[in-house]
């Protein structure tokens, strides 16, 4: 029994050079596994316009649109269609290849490889793999391990979460009345001037300030000119 032809992989281009739309539309005519070029366009909104009605498998992105980025586009171009996207593109930077991935499309290849490669890119991404090579896979691993780490520490929360709730009564007492003397600030407190001072003391250690105006400063970099809540 004969073995039925696969299904022609369908591909959407965008390019806002004609005779590369031209070029890979004949390209492809001949390609095993057979692919058909669904869809065209030169520039994004266009071709987020056709996206629903041609609903093609493989959206092969150039990055360099003229006037528009596909970087720009490839957030747009997956929330339109489930087509996988594929970058072809002349730009070497590789911090722009991996910028392309990293915001959703498949894979890069670049605009001068042979015919075979650009081919064998489609089908691979078309399968649900990813077309880079190891040095890009490298890059994208350590960016994203990197993001997804989670934050260091801020140093001065670990200052801020050491005060006591009276310490930090006390830090919005002294920034609220940053002109009085110590005997009003204790007064308004309910305590004695020594007391003050005592906790005064205790706070700037932990802050690492070392006066009223500086501590006035602090507190208000870091939101302590209130009372806690």
């Amino acid at each position: 029994m004969p073995t039925a032809n696969p299904p022609a992989i369908r591909v959407f281009i965008i390019d806002d050079h004609r005779t590369i739309l031209w070029g890979l539309e004949r390209l492809m005519a001949s390609a095993k596994p057979p692919m058909t070029v669904v869809g065209s366009a030169t520039h994004c909104a266009a071709a987020l316009d056709l996206l629903g009605e041609v609903e093609p498998d493989v959206i092969l992105l150039d990055l360099d649109l003229g006037k528009e980025s596909g970087l720009d586009a490839i957030p747009k171009l997956a929330a339109k269609s489930s087509a996988r996207i594929l970058v072809l593109t002349g730009v070497r930077d590789k911090k722009v290849h991996d910028q392309a991935v990293l915001a959703g499309a498949r894979g890069i290849v670049e605009k001068e490889s042979p015919a075979e490669t650009i081919l064998a890119a489609i089908g691979k991404v078309h399968a649900g793999e990813l077309w880079l090579d190891r040095a890009a896979a490298g890059r994208l691993f350590v960016e994203i391990s990197r993001r997804d780490a989670p934050p260091k520490p801020d140093p001065e929360h670990r200052k801020i979460d050491s005060l006591t709730d009276r310490e930090r009564e006390i830090v919005a007492a002294a920034t609220a009345n940053a002109g009085a003397n110590a005997r009003a600030i204790a007064e308004s407190l309910g305590i004695s001037e020594s007391t003050l001072r005592n906790h005064l003391t205790s706070i700037y250690s932990k802050l690492g300030v070392d006066s009223r105006l500086a501590l006035f400063a602090y507190a208000h970099k870091h939101d302590l000119a209130r009372p806690k809540s």
